[in-house]
């Protein structure tokens, strides 16, 4: 094996094996410059959630808890079962060949208890996370792994990012960290559900040098992940006259981008105004007045109180709200309109072409539904539980909506 075959890592899923090896060609783990001021870090052991009213037993148990995991490989079990068959052997005979294979065995075992503690010594993992996730769109994840021995390496390290209330299912396995280097390798993941996606830790693992037992330890890593819904393609109303480029604008002083007069500057006027063009041709500096916006914004308004006597069928009902809130909004700010996206309690949250969706996206990620005898007090709810109001534009009825 050359160098360049120890140097390349792979990406793994659930299943170990064939598809590891077939991971391993298809993304590289990419090698750092060594960094040897990088300090050492040690992360804190991973703890099990606990609340305020912990028995002290409960906190005695945690406290002792070994910091390493040990697990037997189906290859561990039938070497300890050939090692206790030689021990009883050995012991009932009295044969000194006997006692010198066992002593064999059981070096082996030390060994590798060494030589695997050695690998997961002084290893600080970091993750690194994409700016947005979208459901149903696959996204990478970044894992690195600093080695802070100056000396020794670390062989056959599989990492395991922990998330809570899932599962485990996405690990990444490094070959061979070298001394004071890092190894950098990724996993992909396909959101399947919208929220706050929180990581806790990771799990460091190896079964080097014999494979015989898998030794591991859980580190704290705290990370979240914004999970935006999912959005689908939506063919918008065809726009008013009045609402077309160019048209959203009457004739009157405002804050727009169109240019309604001009007039010689005064005290107290906003520099960034100044029109340059004719201020250069005159000793006076004459000022831009800017156009009044007189496009209204499209309003859609989400209901988030869950009706009384509603049972499991209202949150794929609710989801939908949501997907087709957020997908409605997308194609509203792409055409270049403003969208306020409002729930029936009051929540507000506005978007537009300049400051982009994400605001949007983010607001609906994270909307919850509430019971309707825990809901606060409100106002009077919108006419329609989700939809553009009149003023938007849009009209309520007739309107297409086909995905395109």
């Amino acid at each position: 094996m050359g160098a360049e075959d120890r140097e390349r890592g792979s990406v793994s899923g659930s299943s170990r094996g064939t598809e590891r090896a077939g991971a391993a060609v298809r993304s590289a783990v990419r090698p750092s410059k060594p960094r040897r001021d990088r300090p050492l870090v040690e992360q804190r052991p991973l703890l099990p959630p606990r609340g305020d009213k912990a028995s002290l037993w409960t906190r005695l148990l945690l406290f002792l808890r070994p910091p390493r995991k040990l697990k037997f490989t189906r290859e561990g079990k039938y070497y300890l079962g050939i090692t206790l068959g030689v021990g009883f052997a050995a012991i009932n005979t009295g044969n000194n060949l006997l006692y010198l294979l066992l002593g064999m065995l059981l070096s082996l075992i030390v060994v590798s208890g060494v030589m695997s503690d050695l690998s997961l010594q002084h290893l600080t993992v970091t993750r690194r996370l994409p700016a947005r996730a979208q459901v149903g769109r696959a996204h990478l994840v970044e894992i690195e792994v600093y080695n802070h021995k100056k000396r020794v390496p670390s062989y056959a390290i599989e990492v395991e990012d922990l998330r809570a209330g899932q599962p485990a299912d996405k690990r990444c396995f490094f070959l061979k960290i070298s001394p004071s280097s890092a190894q950098v390798a990724a996993y992909r993941r396909t959101p399947a559900r919208r929220g706050r996606d929180r990581h806790t830790g990771f799990r460091i693992a190896t079964r080097f040098p014999f494979g015989l037992f898998e030794k591991s330890r859980e580190v704290e890593a705290e990370g979240d992940l914004i999970i935006y819904p999912a959005v689908d393609p939506v063919r918008l109303p065809v726009e008013d006259a009045g609402r077309r480029e160019g048209g959203a604008s009457l004739s009157g002083r405002g804050g727009g981008d169109e240019t309604f007069g001009l007039r010689p500057m005064r005290d107290g006027d906003d520099p960034r105004d100044i029109y340059w063009k004719k201020s250069t041709m005159r000793d006076q500096l004459v000022l831009r007045e800017r156009t009044r916006e007189t496009r209204p914004d499209v309003q859609i308004v989400v209901d988030t109180v869950r009706p009384a006597g509603e049972g499991d069928a209202f949150a794929p009902t609710f989801e939908r709200r949501i997907r087709e809130a957020a997908s409605r909004a997308v194609a509203h700010i792409k055409r270049g309109d403003a969208v306020v996206v409002a729930t029936t309690l009051g929540e507000r949250v506005r978007g537009d072409r300049n400051i982009g969706s994400d605001a949007i996206l983010r607001f609906l990620a994270l909307l919850d539904a509430v019971d309707d005898g825990r809901a606060p007090e409100r106002g009077a709810r919108a006419p329609q539980r989700q939809g553009s109001s009149p003023s938007s534009g849009e009209r309520r009825a007739g309107a297409p909506r086909s995905a395109s």
